[in-house]
Parts: C-alpha cells; structure tokens; sequence
C-alpha cells in the first residue's frame, strides 16, 4: 500500500496544555508513541512524523528508525503549515496521504482503514470520516491537492478545501466518536486517560 502514506501532525507547541501534550503519559507510554502505533497499523512504515516544537525529545520517544521525519520551521503559525510540510517531504510517488493529528491516541485503526477502503471505492479524492455528522480525523487527501493546499487561508484551514472541491468529497460514517477527541487541555487530558480505565 506504498501509494498511501500517513503524516502525523505533531508539530504544535501545546500552548493550552501549559507542558509538551505529546509526551504526557498514556496507557502506559505515551500520547504520540499510541498515534503512532495506531499509524503502523494501517500503513505499515510509510510514515511521515512532521515535528516543530520539542522535536528532539517527541523523535527520540518516538524511537523508530523506519519513521521520516521532517522539521516544520513555520511550526508557530498553525497546522496548515504543517500540513503543506508534510506533503511537500512526501515521496513523488505517493498518491494520497492520511493525515492524523498528534494528539489523538484513541482512534481505532479501522477507522482509517474504512477511510482508505472507501478512497479506492469511491474514486474520491477527499475522504473524511464522520461522526454524527460531525467530520474528524483521519482525513485522506491525494497529494494532487497540494498546490491548492498551499494557496488555503491559514486561519480557515483544510476546512475551506473539502468546501471548495465538495463534489471531490467523500464522507465515511463512524461509529467511533474518539474521531472528534483531540486533547488541547488538561481537562481533556483527564478526560481521555479516565476513558482508558
């Protein structure tokens, strides 16, 4: 499945959290080493961990040899730009790209799979997974959208691209609601890590 790969948005500073949110402890590692053990489910090593703030210590906790990395040096102004990071480290080859947020260590890896299944089903180039009609992540996008991703208003976001190019768009109902879960704060935090005992 090498014309898949999954970019792993872990780039933020966590300013809402107070402490790097990545590295707090969860079901006995940590909040990025999970994302990524859901990630090498799906997509074998054909990852991609873009990194901002903290890069030295979320790549050594995440400790895989065969995970890319790339450096996001705009890290500062949001996760557009991390996004265009990641898709521009991309290999040329590689046709979509399924793009996880850092901070969501409960998605159960057949989400994505549905995602992906339903990619080369529908002939769609956006497919976004759905939660009560609720749109979350993992969102797969193909890399022809990359210029267009680009040329997006950092603070509309990927939103406006599924908005722009919504005939192009596929929506895939969950029945997961840890697709809608991200933890920005210590209350979600506390949330989630209740939800695993």
């Amino acid at each position: 499945m090498s014309d898949v790969w999954a970019i792993v948005l872990a780039a933020g500073a966590s300013s809402r959290m107070g402490t790097q949110k990545l590295l707090l402890p969860f079901g006995g590692k940590t909040v990025i080493e999970k994302v990524i053990e859901q990630v090498e489910s799906v997509v074998k090593s054909n990852i991609l961990v873009v990194l901002g703030s903290h890069r030295d210590e979320i790549r050594n906790k995440i400790g895989r040899p065969q995970v890319k990395y790339i450096h996001n040096e705009l890290y500062m102004e949001g996760m557009l730009s991390s996004v265009i990071c990641g898709f521009k480290a991309l290999p040329d080859d590689v046709k979509a790209a399924l793009l996880y947020l850092g901070d969501q260590p409960q998605i159960p890896s057949g989400i994505a799979l549905q995602v992906i299944s339903a990619w080369r089903q529908s002939g769609k180039g956006i497919v976004i997974p759905v939660f009560s009609g609720k749109r979350g992540h993992p969102v797969l996008i193909e890399t022809r959208y990359m210029k267009e991703i680009e040329q997006l208003d950092p603070e509309q976001g990927l939103r406006m691209l599924s908005k722009k190019f919504s005939s192009d768009v596929q929506e895939v109902e969950c029945t997961s609601q840890e697709i809608l879960r991200d933890i920005d704060t210590p209350e979600d935090y506390q949330q989630e890590i209740n939800k695993t005992k």
